[in-house]
């Protein structure tokens, strides 16, 4: 099971990235585009995930993942059940969630960095 904490150590390491807290839940963005957002009890966390093939992915896991909110369907969105996750496929998402909202050169350095 991940935490809220395991969470902040990878948005930490990431370009750009700052955490905030909107209305009881803690979000993490670059800019103003909220690439991962906690819920209120720090139980689920939905995450930048392109819209086609966010089907796909809740079909595969249900008991993990699940599709947003109705109000939300419009956004690339998905959420998850932190205590269905580890920390490899965690780590995965973060930055993947991440990558969607940061410019393509930025996200470029950072995994070139990440690999070298």
């Amino acid at each position: 099971m991940v935490t809220v904490e395991d969470i902040r150590a990878l948005t930490d390491s990431l370009p750009r990235s700052s955490e905030g807290v909107v209305r009881d839940r803690v979000k993490f963005r670059v800019g103003r585009l909220v690439y991962l957002a906690l819920s209120p009890d720090e139980t689920i966390m939905g995450f930048a995930y392109p819209k086609e093939h966010r089907e796909a992915l809740v079909a595969a896991e249900p008991h993990k993942f699940q599709l947003p909110r109705p109000s939300d369907m419009r956004y690339n969105w998905v959420r998850a059940t932190l205590a269905e996750l580890d920390a490899d496929e965690l780590a995965e998402l973060v930055i993947n969630a991440w990558t969607m909202c940061v410019p393509k050169r930025v996200a470029a350095a950072y995994l070139e960095a990440g690999i070298s």
